[in-house]
């Protein structure tokens, strides 16, 4: 729900428009979640909407912290019982958050933790300004614990839609949950602070490119070749290497914005010096970065990463070619929050500190407490059911 459907709601309770502004307010710039905070409000609308609607779809029930304390996984439960994950990273001097656009995932990339669950559903608006908006509350409260004695900043820097789910499938709900989260009379944060990631869904590429907002945007190639794309990646039958590269620098020349290109680089399989030289010749003539990323361990997996000397030879070989490379950092692997490791499911592992005693199911996916009901909105006033 937007701010004017907001408004139309306060109507409907017989409360004047101005009321949706400050709630907005109270949700948007200081990141309550309870009705009984928001003290501008008179007592009987406060006691009303805690009796009629929710300020957020989402309740979290678990979470975990990696040992060194500088990523934080927490596990969401849906209205309809389904669940997401979303991580919190921190750095010296930013606070990155990892959120999820889908319950599950329906690309099917073999080597991803999401993928081998399916798609249950795509998450609404408010589902995913809600990940964003319940790390910012939690950023902002004076109470918790600094986590080291270097200071940080309090508030989300960067956000990156590289948790569960394809982005670009779910096109329409994550474009209005981008508008929100840079509305400045909402979250406020700066479009080029976020990062989108997609495998590769061509057409939602140029449609992408025609909306204005300058959102950094990250292509998870993994290799350079149809015949081994396909294999790691099965959109790879739609959109071939050569098409989605097209796609690329269409986007390129209509925003001016670098392009980032992911690679998990796995032992044996993607990571050899003749597929390096091959990527370099591809990409010559792009505007482009490319971000090598060591395959984080996901159960049941035959792949394994490259070791960290034929990392940095890949690495060496773009580089020369003059495609500038990094290597990411790999945060929060022994907690199962890095990339490719994100999931529907929650194991029944002592390494979750249980939030909310909400009841799992054998299957390791946690029970429904909620009652289906109108669709959330995201961190505004949801009519309960």
């Amino acid at each position: 729900m937007d701010l004017s459907q907001l408004g139309d709601f306060m109507q409907e309770l017989n409360q004047p428009r101005f009321r949706a502004r400050q709630i907005w307010e109270w949700i948007y710039k200081r990141y309550v979640g309870d009705f009984e905070a928001m003290t501008n409000l008179p007592k009987a609308l406060r006691a009303r909407l805690a009796e009629i609607a929710t300020v957020s779809p989402l309740q979290p029930i678990a979470q975990m912290v990696s040992h060194n304390r500088d990523t934080l996984k927490t596990l969401f439960q849906l209205p309809d019982g389904q669940t997401i994950e979303a991580v919190l990273m921190l750095y010296d001097q930013r606070r990155t958050l990892c959120i999820s656009s889908q319950a599950g995932c329906a690309m099917g990339c073999v080597f991803c933790a999401t993928a081998q669950g399916g798609l249950a559903r795509n998450l609404t608006t408010g589902e995913i300004v809600a990940q964003v908006l319940y790390f910012a509350r939690y950023l902002a409260d004076p109470s918790l614990p600094p986590d080291t004695d270097v200071e940080r900043p309090t508030h989300v820097t960067n956000i990156v839609l590289m948790g569960m789910g394809e982005p670009l499938h779910n096109y329409n709900n994550v474009w209005k949950a981008l508008r929100r989260l840079t509305d400045p009379e909402a979250f406020g944060l700066g479009a080029r602070h976020i990062t989108l990631s997609t495998v590769g869904l061509v057409p939602m590429i140029d449609r992408m490119a025609d909306e204005g907002l300058q959102v950094g945007l990250a292509v998870s190639l993994h290799a350079p070749n149809d015949e081994l794309r396909t294999q790691l990646t099965p959109i790879n039958k739609a959109y071939p290497v050569d098409e989605l590269l097209a796609a690329v620098r269409r986007y390129i020349a209509k925003t001016n914005r670098r392009v980032t290109f992911e690679y998990a680089l796995m032992a044996g399989v993607n990571d050899s010096p003749e597929l390096a030289q091959e990527m370099a010749h591809k990409l010559q003539g792009i505007l482009c970065h490319v971000n090598l990323i060591p395959l984080n361990p996901v159960p049941d997996s035959p792949f394994q990463p490259t070791s960290d000397e034929e990392t940095e030879r890949f690495a060496q070989i773009l580089r020369n070619a003059g495609i500038p490379t990094t290597i990411r950092l790999r945060r929060g692997i022994e907690i199962n929050a890095g990339c490719g490791q994100l999931r529907r499911a929650v194991a029944a592992s002592a390494n979750w500190r249980r939030l909310h005693k909400t009841p799992i199911g054998e299957n390791g996916e946690a029970q429904s407490n909620f009652s289906p009901g109108a669709e959330p909105f995201g961190e505004q006033v949801a009519p309960k059911a």
